[in-house]
Order: structure tokens, then sequence, then C-alpha cells
């Protein structure tokens, strides 16, 4: 995956385009500010987080569906979105800013990925912050397995079938 632009912001912003689309993964759900993708949800029992709430495009939301579309068909591996994340703790940040290293079929562990951030011996947090990964696919927090490969969650869609259908498409070897 390319580096993926990420700007953190110390207050809450609001985001003002929305977009859904299909995947084989289920119904997609996308939200953006002016400076760039806020949040990726994937379809959990039938339903998206703003199911209610009408769709309002942007130019970064439909090219951000354009790129969706080219990874689920095997002809993208990285993605060049901008990403704005407005939450999550400095902890958390530094995760997801790891994970957005992460190329098309990498794999880290979940023990790697605390001592790449400096954070040994933190396993739970570590599992804590890539759960609450806002943009799961566009910052792979899929490719992180447990030491043995063996997939322990996925809070995304459908739990670990997603996780796995993810890691399949890539070409992850995982238990």
């Amino acid at each position: 995956m390319d580096s993926i632009p990420t700007q953190p912001s110390s207050s809450p912003t609001s985001a003002n385009a929305l977009l859904r689309l299909s995947s084989p993964i289920g119904r997609l759900e996308l939200t953006a500010d002016d400076a760039g993708i806020l949040s990726l949800s994937i379809e959990t029992d039938g339903q998206l987080p703003l199911e209610t709430i009408p769709e309002t495009s942007s130019p970064v939301l439909r090219r951000a569906a354009e790129q969706l579309d080219e990874y689920f068909s095997g002809t993208r591996p990285s993605f060049d979105l901008p990403v704005h994340l407005t939450r999550g703790t400095e902890f958390q940040r530094s995760v997801w800013a790891r994970l957005a290293t992460l190329k098309f079929g990498d794999v880290i562990s979940y023990g790697a990925l605390g001592s790449a951030i400096g954070r040994t011996g933190s396993g739970r947090a570590i599992g804590g912050a890539v759960g609450a990964n806002p943009v799961p696919i566009i910052i792979g927090c899929h490719r992180v397995l447990a030491s043995s490969g063996q997939i322990t969650g996925y809070s995304a869609g459908q739990g670990i079938p997603t996780k796995a259908w993810l890691l399949d498409h890539e070409g992850i070897l995982h238990r």
C-alpha cells in the first residue's frame, strides 16, 4: 500500500459527504470531509451505520469508490487517497499510521506491530487500536494476525469471515 496521508485533528470534524457501494464482502459506506476520507464501514447483518441518511457524494468519495472497485477486482494493490483521522488517541493513530505502511499481501503480528511503534508487550492495546481503525481496507487492519498466523478477530462486516476473505484476496496465508 502506498503511504496514506493522514491528518490528525484535535477537534472532531463532521462528514459532509456520504457514499455507499456494493462489494464482494457486503455494502460499504464511506464518509468524508473536505480534507479526506473519515470512515469506511462494512455492512453488518444487513445494516450500515448511517443507513437512514441520504447520500451526498464528493470527488474524494467517487475516487475512493473507483479505487475500492479496482482493489476488489484485483487490479489495484494500493490506495492513493487522503485519509483524515479526526478521532482516536495518539496511540491509536500511531498504530493506524504503521498499518498504512503495509502493502498488499503483507502481514504483521500484533507483537511485531507493538514493537514497531515502541510499545512491546502491549498486545491487548494494539488489538484494541487495530479494531478501532475507522477506515478498514484502505488502512489494512485485516493484515494483522496472531504470531501463529491465526485470525483472532475482526470487528468489521461479518467478523472473521470478512477478514478471511480479505486475506485470501491478497494471498495472505492464515489459520
